[in-house]
């Protein structure tokens, strides 16, 4: 779904009130969870932690006046998704991933390049969401993203 909002809070306000909870909840996680450094902003017409111009004045590639993102959450029309751009980038972090989530037996993984979608919204695996977001700090994260560039 395209909400219509400028901000966090009208984004949350927008979407409804089961999905609200749980778009909550994982924005504490990340904003508890990730290492010191990422900032939460809204891009993209979705939640976003990303490399702020004061670690990395260079920007998003695609839009060098766009801070790095890193993470992304957002309600869908039929999901819940998390985009983790690292994912995609970083081998190892993709399999430990989707070998933990396996491990829990919740449901298939339904995931594209660094989409993780999840349908229902009751069989979220939150603890490793949290673990997820504890995996790379931004030092890392502009490392994995200039050597991806250069790709």
């Amino acid at each position: 779904m395209n909400y219509k909002a400028n901000s966090i809070d009208e984004y949350l306000d927008s979407i409804p009130q089961d999905r609200k909870e749980v778009m909550i909840k994982l924005r504490n996680i990340f904003s508890e969870s990730l290492p010191q450094g990422f900032s939460e902003s809204f891009q993209y017409n979705m939640i976003t932690y990303v490399v702020p111009f004061h670690i990395y004045p260079n920007g998003y590639h695609v839009d060098s006046n766009t801070p790095l993102p890193f993470i992304s959450l957002a309600s869908q029309k039929n999901h819940i998704a998390i985009y983790h751009l690292a994912l995609y980038m970083k081998k190892d972090l993709l399999y430990w991933f989707t070998k933990a989530y396996q491990d829990l037996n919740i449901n298939k993984l339904d995931m594209g390049k660094s989409c993780i979608r999840f349908k229902n919204i009751n069989k979220i695996p939150f603890d490793l969401i949290k673990e997820l977001a504890k995996k790379i700090s931004v030092e890392e994260y502009i490392k994995i993203y200039e050597e991806s560039r250069i790709r």
